[in-house]
């Protein structure tokens, strides 16, 4: 048996940014998830079709996985250890190692694979993060920022979760800090990092990510109309579980970079702050209202009742009113 009494579990919105939040806070840096998700600089928007998943373009609401691990490592100065494996045996003994050394071991999963998932809610996902904090006999202690309360996972289990193949596949992924600081100078890193992030996402070169990306989206919506509707719906479909069922959601992103950005603005004791993240807040429900619009226009039984101009001048729109948030921000760092 080898458990970390002192580790104490929480909820969070987001599996990778919850997961680093309760390792630096076990390890004494006591910051939010929010904190953690607005200083990795992760906020993103990506729509790329020549990427896959299930045969429909790849949509993402937030920059690739690992990157808010690596983006924390970058802009607060925390070491972190990462380690794959080319095979399930050394991965499984080098966690035991870490285990019984007293480390809380942070490890990238496929959803399906994780027998304490509702079966309704198991999908081909295979970067949901969690924390292994103990072992005892067959079963894995296991926090997962996901779910109100620890979990427990058989061995066997767990292994498979962490050596699937396919799309985003794990290796065996395992990470843990080695370094973290006492301290940040907040007055330094914020506005760094949300400089960058709002000129990633207002000037990104090609049409795959940022604001040029949604609008790109947006057209191809528009390209639907006239052709096979079977099609079409389940185009706007895959846009809605991109948007609203895989992970934390396009809005929920949103959502968490709003809070962010408030906590940002009390640190910092700057009130236009705040002013950025209620307009960000807003933004968060157009892209909810977006979600209700494209479920309504899949329920159709007909093309000719789907009027695809309004959905692309919706998502227009909501690419306009995000873009609006990063130029107010770059005018205020």
């Amino acid at each position: 048996m080898a458990v970390n009494r002192d580790f104490v579990h929480d909820h969070a919105a987001h599996c990778e940014s919850g997961v680093m939040a309760l390792m630096l806070r076990h390890h004494g840096l006591d910051i939010s998830e929010a904190m953690v998700f607005g200083l990795s600089g992760a906020l993103m928007f990506a729509y790329i079709p020549l990427v896959k998943l299930g045969g429909l373009p790849l949509i993402a609401y937030r920059s690739r996985p690992k990157s808010i691990i690596k983006g924390l490592q970058k802009n607060l100065g925390i070491a972190m250890q990462m380690q794959t494996f080319s095979g399930p045996e050394k991965g499984l003994r080098t966690l035991d190692t870490l285990l019984e050394r007293g480390e809380i071991v942070g490890a990238q999963t496929s959803v399906f694979w994780l027998p304490y998932f509702p079966e309704e809610m198991r999908f081909h996902f295979n970067a949901h993060n969690l924390i292994v904090y103990g072992r005892e006999g067959d079963e894995f202690l296991i926090s997962d920022p996901v779910f109100e309360h620890p979990m427990r996972c058989p061995v066997a289990a767990l292994q498979k979760a962490r050596f699937v193949k396919g799309m985003m596949a794990p290796k065996g992924l395992l990470y843990y800090p080695e370094n973290v600081p006492a301290a940040i100078d907040f007055h330094s890193v914020i506005p760094r990092v949300v400089r960058k992030n709002a000129k990633t996402m207002l000037n990104t070169p090609v049409p795959l990510a940022g604001i040029r990306a949604i609008r790109r989206l947006a057209r191809h919506i528009r390209r639907l109309e006239g052709k096979d509707f079977r099609s079409a719906k389940l185009f706007l479909g895959h846009i809605v579980r991109m948007q609203e069922e895989i992970g934390t959601g396009g809005a929920g992103f949103r959502f968490i970079y709003a809070s962010f950005l408030q906590e940002a603005g009390e640190l910092l004791g700057q009130s236009c702050y705040e002013e950025a993240s209620q307009m960000l807040t807003s933004v968060g429900d157009l892209w909810r209202e977006f979600a209700l619009h494209l479920v309504k226009a899949i329920r159709k039984e007909q093309a000719s009742q789907v009027d695809f101009q309004v959905l692309q001048a919706r998502l227009e729109n909501v690419a306009s009113q995000e873009a609006a948030v990063y130029n107010a921000l770059l005018e205020m760092t």
